[in-house]
């Protein structure tokens, strides 16, 4: 009933063209806000679809890591006993020390990690090798995988026509005892066997080989590990996965989910996502301005009708919630206005890529968008939240009218 009657008088004619005006102002606003709101917040989650997806190339969905220092012992049994939960498809075994790699005169700092035969099963980064091919060689053949930064910077070369040097990996070694400082670190010849491209964080740090070689150069024991990589099931949950391996492990170990590997990365795009969506808000509560000067001027214009229905008994909390209905309904107008239009630029983005970005140095060259159900939702109750409470004081003032029929 009481929308009704806010239909009624938003649709009536006024004597003031003014409201009139005002109110389509209002709905105006609510509808661009809404509808960048929206814009914004699908790109967002875009981008934020595209760098999972490039970190999940690198980050394995969970990670076992020592709770102090940077190595720790697991056994055959307790590396079966990993294996062998029902949640685990595949796990592998992780080496990883830093390491200062030299080609001729270049020569460059690296996170050198060792890995066994079931990497390419728990992490995508075989299939980002796009020069040469994955292969890590054994212990006593040693190949390389480097990422695209490293090869920059140190002039590998993995072209099968072109001649090839042999580079070197110097790794210190474990608890090396010695008073020479040349006894405390390890030598030995490598060769490049592919080049892997992820995201420059990656590109420019990391290079893949044997975990056997990493090893022995630094002298790990028989069941010595800097990490164990872990690959989920389909539609198994990360953190109740987590939560289950890191109780079987006890408190000696660390778990990780892939988020948790990278927590500033996630943190800060929440953390932008969320400052644009509070200042795209502050539209709204500008449109609330011209909401209560619409709705103020309605109660004047509306004094008869207010008198004729106190007269008939209605009471002050009917005439409250009539102009209170009056601003909702202006807020949900505006609202689906803007989510409408958000829609269709959404789906002209996602089908004709219509925005793109210039110079072409990104991986694609149009924003990514994906609209998310509750982005809506929250958009939505923004909107409807910020008219109800324009919308009251007008309302209040219009309950408050004294009874003048003349």
């Amino acid at each position: 009933m009481y929308l009704t009657f806010a239909w009624r008088y938003f649709k009536a004619k006024k004597s003031t063209n003014a409201i009139n005006i005002i109110s389509w102002v209002t709905v105006g606003v609510i509808a661009f806000a809404t509808c960048c709101q929206v814009l914004v917040l699908s790109v967002f989650n875009g981008f934020e679809d595209l760098v999972k997806s490039l970190y999940s190339s690198f980050y394995t969905d969970l990670k076992v890591l020592p709770s102090a220092g940077k190595t720790f012992v697991l056994d055959s049994s307790r590396i079966r006993m990993i294996g062998s939960q029902p949640y685990i498809r595949s796990l592998s075994l992780i080496a990883e020390e830093k390491a200062l790699l030299k080609n001729d005169d270049a020569q460059t700092v690296i996170n050198l990690k060792g890995v066994d035969d079931h990497y390419p099963g728990v992490s995508g980064l075989a299939s980002k090798t796009n020069k040469g091919k994955y292969f890590t060689g054994t212990p006593e053949d040693p190949y390389l995988i480097a990422g695209a930064g490293i090869q920059n910077a140190s002039g590998i070369n993995v072209d099968p026509a072109l001649p090839s040097g042999r580079l070197t990996v110097i790794l210190p070694k474990k608890n090396a005892g010695s008073a020479d400082p040349l006894q405390s670190i390890s030598e030995a010849n490598v060769q490049a066997s592919g080049i892997f491209t992820i995201q420059q964080e990656f590109d420019d740090k990391y290079a893949i080989t044997n975990i056997g070689f990493v090893k022995q150069q630094i002298g790990f024991g028989a069941d010595e590990y800097s990490a164990v990589e872990i690959k989920l099931r389909n539609n198994e949950d990360l953190e109740d996965s987590r939560k289950n391996l890191q109780e079987s492990l006890g408190p000696g170990y660390n778990v990780q989910t892939r988020y948790q590997q990278n927590t500033s990365l996630y943190n800060t795009m929440k953390l932008e996502k969320w400052a644009i969506y509070g200042v795209l808000t502050l539209i709204l509560i500008i449109a609330a301005f011209n909401m209560v000067s619409a709705l103020t001027m309605l109660v004047l214009e509306k004094r008869k009708d207010i008198s004729v229905l106190q007269s008939m008994g209605a009471h002050r909390s009917m005439v409250h919630r009539i102009f209170l209905a009056e601003g909702v309904l202006l807020g949900i107008i505006g609202a689906l206005a803007g989510i409408l239009l958000a829609v269709i630029i959404c789906q002209l983005q996602i089908r004709f890529r219509l925005i793109k970005f210039e110079g072409g140095s990104f991986l694609i060259n149009y924003f990514p968008v994906k609209m998310i159900l509750t982005d809506f939702v929250l958009v939505s109750a923004t909107a409807l939240a910020i008219a109800f409470i324009a919308a009251w004081f007008p309302a209040k003032k219009a309950s408050g009218e004294r009874i003048e029929l003349k």
